[in-house]
């Protein structure tokens, strides 16, 4: 046999278990609240190729081979336990049953892992929570995704109600448009799953999901219990307001608590999931997710002096245009958003930097910040400058942030990458907060610089997420238990 036909015939074999961990991997989900992650990743509803993919990823990164014949026994090994609902890493199952000096099998080995997730150990399966998006533009409709693609277990988050403008009532075809511009994404592409509209009863259906959508010019007009809801989530996208007392307005019948998908002011705390999540009084009724730009540079900048200590710091943000910018130069309340967006870099202002004290409080470290808007519509680059307590090598911090993201409790927050030719468009549905670019990554003595990618989109809808799960008591716990 030539290499060719070798290297062929191995694809095939690979294709093949990566199409039987299909049904494995959907029933765990279904009927056990199981998602089986592989090194942070969800491999829920995802196809044959993106396994293979995910996989391939997975060993750049690790720096070692990992493959579905290594991973597949301990996926087999999971469906003869009595799982409760958690998170289950089988890349960090297959790397960590290497260096296991034991001399179990996989089966107890899988079995000890996941011991937590078992027995008496186990979460019973809840009846979920209720969650309302406030606004449906560009954060809106991809946490609407993230929330659809995660009820498939129908005991996690339930996203009941969309509210958008329009007190005196919908307009014709407005259900429609809305409903397309879910179904359809210009940079995200198509939604996954099918979505139809239900005129009658104003109610958009997607896999399954009845998603009701309310027609509101303030909060005030709004009893979410006349539509079935009760203790839910409301999410805000709209960040029109931003302070506790604005926000509260939404706390109507129906209604639990209130997630700014936004920085928040005053007294509102700022909420970096995988760094300052856990701080949280069970009593919060007002909280938000902060920026986008403050979660992609406030878990590496912890992950950096969780190491090396951080003197001080600065961070300059190349961001994708939003949609508060004009396409062609007109008026804007702002100095230098009025111009158009896709024609030129823009200056603007950032409060990522203010931010990153009210996330890492015990960070001493004064860190400035600025930005600049640049013609694209998708992911951002946040290039952190920082002076470091001591002296380090490239190589040092390289293997650092490698074994971060690997290994971590911030592994969902940070990724790794490197490719030598990455560029902005690779990074569109990151699903975490910040990646870093190993190849660009510049240190000499005490001073690091890292070069940050982040979509500005997606990967903080997923915080977002993240936040709500926490908040809602659906958050689940991963296994193996990331190393500290």
């Amino acid at each position: 046999m030539t290499v060719i036909e070798d290297s062929f015939t191995n694809w095939k074999n690979r294709e093949e278990i990566a199409e039987s961990m299909i049904p494995i991997i959907g029933k765990l989900h279904r009927e056990r609240d199981v998602t089986v992650l592989l090194h942070s990743r969800s491999l829920v509803n995802k196809s044959v190729v993106s396994i293979l993919k995910t996989h391939r990823f997975a060993r750049q990164i690790a720096g070692e081979e990992l493959t579905v014949t290594e991973t597949m026994p301990f996926l087999k090994a999971l469906t003869t336990l009595d799982l409760g609902p958690s998170q289950i890493d089988i890349g960090m199952l297959a790397a960590t049953y290497r260096g296991d000096e034991r001399g179990l099998s996989i089966e107890e080995f899988t079995a000890d892992a996941v011991a937590g997730a078992t027995g008496a150990n186990k979460i019973e399966r809840g009846e979920g929570r209720d969650v309302v998006l406030y606004g449906f533009g560009r954060i809106g409709r991809l946490v609407a995704r993230l929330l659809i693609e995660k009820s498939g277990s129908g005991n996690g988050l339930r996203l009941r109600a969309i509210v958008v403008r329009g007190g005196g009532g919908r307009a014709p075809e407005d259900l429609v448009k809305r409903a397309s511009l879910l179904r359809r994404d210009s940079i995200h592409g198509q939604f996954q799953g099918t979505i139809t509209v239900d005129e009658a009863s104003g109610t958009i259906v997607a896999n399954g999901n009845a998603i009701k959508v309310i027609y509101a010019n303030d909060p005030s007009e709004i009893d979410y219990t006349a539509y079935g809801i009760k203790n839910a989530i409301l999410i805000d996208n709209t960040g029109k307001w931003r302070d506790r007392e604005g926000l509260s307005q939404h706390l109507r019948p129906g209604i639990d608590k209130v997630v700014l998908t936004a920085p928040g002011k005053g007294d509102v705390p700022n909420i970096v999931h995988g760094v300052n999540h856990d701080t949280l009084k069970p009593d919060e009724r007002v909280l938000s997710c902060a920026s986008c730009t403050t979660n992609a540079i406030v878990p590496p900048l912890k992950a950096m002096d969780d190491e090396f200590g951080v003197e001080r710091g600065h961070v300059e943000t190349v961001h994708s245009f939003t949609n508060d910018q004009n396409l062609l130069d007109n008026y804007h309340k702002a100095d230098r958003r009025g111009r158009s967006a896709p024609l030129n870099m823009v200056i603007t202002e950032t409060g990522a930097a203010s931010a990153v004290a009210k996330a890492l409080p015990d960070l001493k470290a004064r860190i400035t910040g600025s930005s600049i808007r640049v013609p694209v519509p998708d992911v951002s680059i946040a290039i952190l400058n920082l002076q470091l307590a001591r002296g380090t090598t490239r190589e040092e911090v390289l293997d650092h942030l490698r074994k971060v993201s690997l290994e971590s409790p911030l592994k969902r927050q940070i990724d790794f990458i490197t490719a030598p030719d990455a560029v902005s468009s690779d990074f569109i549905g990151s699903r975490h907060a910040s990646i870093v670019d190993a190849g660009a990554t510049k240190v000499e003595g005490d001073n690091a610089i890292l070069y940050l990618w982040y979509d500005n989109e997606f990967g903080y809808s997923c915080q977002v997420i993240r936040v709500v799960q926490h908040v809602s008591g659906v958050e689940y716990p991963t296994f193996p238990a990331p190393l500290v």
